[in-house]
């Protein structure tokens, strides 16, 4: 389990995608590096959006994505959202929120987020989301526009992960 702000080194995995967990819960954060990792991908996690800005991990080519907390004291992850766009970062963002409306998944989908979780949510459901993550990851043009359907679908996922 690597978990950067207790000063790990990032990992040094060119041939495989790599989750990036954002959460200012260290107990909620650990699980899902677990997780993650217990289903067979790289995993690391960081405190803050701060502490991920400050890492400044580039997006591997085998791919990757970001778990991001909606709600974490100093920068938001929708203002993190706002900062990487702004900066032509092309990480895959799949949110996870406690405090989460619809409003809100709005936003963070409209601005592309490949998925919005509300806590508690199911494993399996968040494996799957950021499964399509990674792959959005790969894809050539790095577009995280979401088609029609897609949108659908992700409106059922924010419903079956209360």
């Amino acid at each position: 389990m690597t978990d950067h702000d207790a000063e790990a080194p990032m990992p040094q995995t060119p041939d495989q995608p790599v989750i990036h967990v954002i959460d200012d819960e260290a107990p909620l954060r650990r699980s899902l590096i677990f997780l993650l990792e217990s289903a067979g991908w790289v995993a690391v996690g960081h405190e803050s959006a701060e502490s991920f800005l400050d890492a400044a991990p580039a997006i591997p080519a085998t791919g990757g994505c970001l778990v991001l907390d909606v709600r974490m004291p100093g920068m938001s992850g929708l203002e993190l959202q706002r900062r990487l766009a702004a900066q032509s970062a092309t990480w895959p963002i799949v949110f996870i929120t406690g405090h989460g409306d619809t409003e809100m998944a709005a936003l963070a989908l409209e601005a592309g987020a490949v998925s919005f979780l509300r806590k508690p949510f199911n494993d399996h459901v968040l494996l799957d989301a950021v499964e399509r993550a990674v792959t959005t990851s790969r894809r050539p043009s790095c577009e995280h526009s979401m088609s029609n359907e897609t949108s659908a679908a992700e409106s059922s996922l924010c419903d079956a992960s209360r």
